[in-house]
This record gives C-alpha cells, sequence and structure tokens, in this order.
C-alpha cells in the first residue's frame, strides 16, 4: 500500500473528530409533522451542541447550532434524528446518551477449514464457524459485553474492535502485548465497553496474521445519520483472499520487502464472503435485492490484508453519509465515478434505486496505483425486485490513480488546540522496505518504526507498566511519553 494515502486517510479519520466547531445558522426541527425541515428559529439565550435540546430551548444567533427536538423520532424522512435531544448534531465525543441496555455475545474461534470462492477447501481460523464471523449489533449508548473463547489449538488469539474508543475501557482494546495478554488456547476473555459511539466497524484478530485467515466481523452501532433512506441492507464487507496460509505470505511479504519487492498479489477479492474463484470456474456472485424507488443504505467496510480497493455501481450514485464513525455532510459519488478505501475504512452509503428494474454489477476494484496486487476483482449483483437475477451487462469506466477520497467533509467539528502541538511536534522514521538496525545494535529489520521493531513480551503488556507505575519501558515497546496529561 502506498503510505501516502494510508497516512493521509488516518490523518482524515483523526483531523474529522478535530477540527474547529462547525456553527451553522439555521436550526433543525424535528417535532411531529416538521419532516426534518430545516428551518431558522428564534433564539434569545445561549446553548451548546453538547447539551441536550428540547422543542422548547432557544439559542443566542451569534452561536446558534444545529439541535433536535427532544420529541425526535428517527425514521425513513428524519433519520438525522436520535431522541431525548440527540441527534446527528451531536458531537458524541462530548455527549453520548446512556441507555441502560447491556446486549452480550459469545465469540468462538476454531480451526477448520473454509471455501469461500469455490477454488477449494483450505485451513482456515473462524469464528462461531463463519465466514465471515457474526455481526455485532447494538444501539448508541448501549453496554456491549462480549465473550470471546480461544479454541484454536496452538495459537494464541487477541480481538479488537476497530475503530471503537474505548474511552474508560482500555482493557478490552484488543491489543495482544500492548493492553492484554494474548488470550490461551482453551481460555476466555470477556470484552466490555459503552457504545458511544454511532455507524459501522469491524472486528478482528490482533495477533500475528490471523484475520486473514478468517478471524474477523463486523459491527453495526444504530444511531442518527446525516442523510434518509427507507432500507438498511446491513454491512457490506469486502476483502483480499489468499490461497496460500496467511502466514506464509506474511512471511513471503517481509522477504520480498528486504529484497526491494511488493507483497505477494492476493488470489481473490471477495465481497460478503463470496465471489466466483479467480479462473470464474466455481463460486458465486454475492447478490443483493434493491427495492424500486426505495433508498437503501449499504455499510461498505474495506477489511482487506494488503489492498487498496475503489468502489463503484454501475448506473447508480452513491451518498457517503458517514466515513469511519464520523457522519459527514452528504456527498455524492455520480455514477461512473468511484469511492476510495483504503485497508480498514467504513463508508455508509445512500444508493436510491431509481432505475426501475434491471442488474446491475457492483464494482470492488483492487487499486494496482496504491501498491496493491491481486490476482482478480470483485464483483457482486444487484437487482431489482421483479427482475429474474442473471449476470448484468452494464460496464463502467475503470479506476485510475492513487489518491485520497476528496470532499469528505464532517458534519461537525472541534476545535483542538495547536499551540501546545506545534512547540512539540517530532518526525518518526518509518520504514517498510529498507533494512535498519534495532536499537540492541545487532538485528536487522523491516517494518521499523523510528528505528526499531516492536518486540512486547505477551506475558508483560504495555498497560501493565502503567498499572505499576513503572516507567522503566524497555527500548523496544517503542513508547512515546507526552508530558503533560490531557494534551
Amino acid at each position: 500500500m502506498q503510505l501516502k494515502s494510508l497516512v493521509g486517510l488516518c490523518l482524515l479519520a483523526f483531523a474529522s473528530i478535530s477540527w474547529a466547531e462547525y456553527i451553522p445558522q439555521n436550526h433543525f426541527l424535528w417535532g411531529e409533522n416538521r419532516m426534518g425541515k430545516l428551518v431558522r428559529r428564534a433564539t434569545t439565550v445561549t446553548s451548546s451542541s453538547t447539551a441536550p435540546a428540547t422543542s422548547t430551548s432557544s439559542v443566542a444567533s451569534s452561536s446558534s447550532v444545529r439541535v433536535a427536538d427532544a420529541s425526535c423520532t428517527n425514521g425513513p424522512l428524519s433519520r438525522a434524528c436520535w431522541g431525548n435531544g440527540y441527534s446527528i448534531a451531536t458531537d458524541f465525543d462530548q455527549k453520548s446518551p446512556t441507555t441502560g441496555n447491556t446486549v452480550t455475545y459469545s465469540l468462538e474461534i476454531t480451526n477448520t477449514t473454509c471455501n469461500p470462492d469455490g477454488n477449494g477447501a483450505k485451513l482456515c481460523m473462524l469464528i462461531n464457524g463463519a465466514y465471515p464471523g457474526p455481526t455485532i449489533r447494538a444501539k448508541w449508548g448501549d453496554q456491549l459485553v462480549i465473550n470471546v473463547k480461544n479454541s484454536l489449538q496452538d495459537n494464541g488469539t487477541s480481538i479488537h474492535w476497530h475503530g471503537i474508543r474505548q474511552l474508560g475501557s482500555s482493557g478490552s482494546d484488543g491489543v495482544g502485548g500492548i493492553t492484554e495478554c494474548p488470550i490461551a488456547p482453551g481460555d476466555s476473555k470477556q470484552y466490555s465497553f459503552r457504545c458511544t459511539q454511532y455507524g459501522t466497524s469491524w472486528y478482528h484478530s490482533h495477533f500475528s496474521s490471523q484475520y486473514g485467515e478468517g478471524i474477523f466481523g463486523t459491527i453495526v452501532i444504530d444511531g442518527p445519520a446525516s442523510s434518509n433512506y427507507d432500507i438498511d441492507l446491513g454491512v457490506y464487507p469486502i476483502t483480499d483472499w489468499y490461497y496460500k496460509p496467511a502466514l506464509q505470505v506474511n512471511m513471503e511479504a517481509f522477504h520480498n520487502l528486504q529484497n526491494q519487492a511488493p507483497p505477494p498479489n492476493a488470489d481473490n477479492m471477495l465481497i460478503n464472503g463470496t465471489n466466483m474463484n479467480a479462473a470464474k470456474t466455481a463460486g458465486k456472485y454475492s447478490q443483493v435485492t434493491l427495492t424500486p424507488g426505495k433508498k437503501h443504505r449499504l455499510r461498505l467496510i474495506n477489511t482487506s490484508v494488503d489492498n487498496f480497493i475503489s468502489i463503484a455501481l454501475d448506473g447508480h450514485n452513491m451518498t457517503v453519509m458517514t466515513a469511519d464513525f464520523i457522519p459527514i455532510q452528504p456527498l455524492v459519488i455520480q455514477s461512473g465515478q468511484w469511492l476510495q478505501m483504503a485497508i480498514g475504512m467504513r463508508y455508509d452509503v445512500v444508493i436510491n434505486a431509481n432505475q426501475g428494474s434491471g442488474n446491475f454489477w457492483f464494482r470492488a476494484n483492487v487499486n494496482t496505483a496504491c501498491s496493491s496486487g491481486n490476482n482478480n476483482n470483485a464483483l457482486a449483483i444487484f437487482t431489482y425486485s421483479g427482475t429474474t437475477v442473471a449476470d448484468p451487462t452494464t460496464t463502467n469506466t475503470s479506476p485510475s490513480g492513487c489518491n485520497d477520497q476528496t470532499g469528505l467533509i464532517p458534519y461537525w467539528k472541534q476545535a483542538v488546540p495547536s499551540d501546545t502541538f506545534n512547540s512539540q511536534v517530532k518526525e518518526l522514521s518509518l520504514v517498510l522496505n529498507r533494512e535498519q538496525v534495532t536499537t540492541n545494535g545487532a538485528n536487522l529489520v523491516v517494518w521499523a518504526l523510528n528505528t526499531t521493531m516492536i518486540n512486547v513480551a505477551w506475558d508483560k503488556p504495555t498497560m501493565q507498566y502503567l498499572f505499576d507505575k513503572n516507567t522503566s519501558y524497555p527500548s523496544t515497546y517503542s513508547m512515546i511519553e507526552l508530558p503533560t496529561q490531557g494534551i
């Protein structure tokens, strides 16, 4: 993957919760019969978007913000509303609901086989015997409790909940050697955290290259949205697929990097866990049914190991309303254009089924300009209800260039003081394809951060040093200390 694109997208995700506050001059009224109309309302007192708003509250025109009536309910014509004063305008890093509800899941990881594209069975590591693993679903403000049992024969493991802030629940972040000891074979661990954010994400093993063998699943946290829609089609993970074991591919990638060569190509791309095989002799396409005249929400996730992808649906616009967990001002990707997705990214899009009838190709193409490599692209079939499912005859242009997605504007922004940051900013050397001498002066490694290869002790994760108030961090832990708490 091209580092520029990966870093740019990571910085975008960070900046989208860090920019100056967005203060429009209008208010949303979500009460009965108002249908989510944007109107101007009389203002008399000063308030804030982080305080619960009511239908009788008013805000000074000099600092007016978008607020929701307390009586609003979430529906096809009022998705920006949520309830009890919470809405799309609520900055969830400052305030979020507490429902008092606990949602519990049990996940068991086992050694088994799988054959997602019909190419032939291979050894896999699966969650509850499924590929991908089950979808975890909760509501904004719920408490999630997930019990994970490691029934692998010879491997430790851990589960990371991708993009979850984990404020006050760092011990559930699921990064072996950093926030926890890996779960040993035969052992179990309970993860617990409150859903302070909403949107779409995924979970995956954070141990070695295990998620490339199948240890991943998807997450939906229901909440408001910046675009209206009628039907939620659910999650749509897209991933690269290797016929060789992931650990073997990982070792080949390290060897190639030391010779200034790219990682091995993946053998296929999968959409929602399936595709025709690379030879088009077996397997099946994912198939989605669209209801004519309705707007459909589709939750796209790039769960690849090593592929930057470009997304398009022939003959249809896609309106992006969420990038990762950040609600954005609706961005229309016109038919014939491509939506760019780096590894780990999520986009919630709205598709208007306005073509009447027919079958249309949904495309997930590997972006080779971003140094990604695959022996196949992924296709899925989107069919209007009332139309017989068949291979589409639709066409599209090919994506070109390696560019970060533009036009992603956060729905709300936060102000972050920059003076202390600017006075302390430093450079970290990150090198993927050149050997470096590590801090012990003897070992040569690639994938070095600040000339150091992270090498943690499984039985003493980094967080244990914090619990013990022990500041004697080994240099191989690659710790970066901040001089002042809370900055």
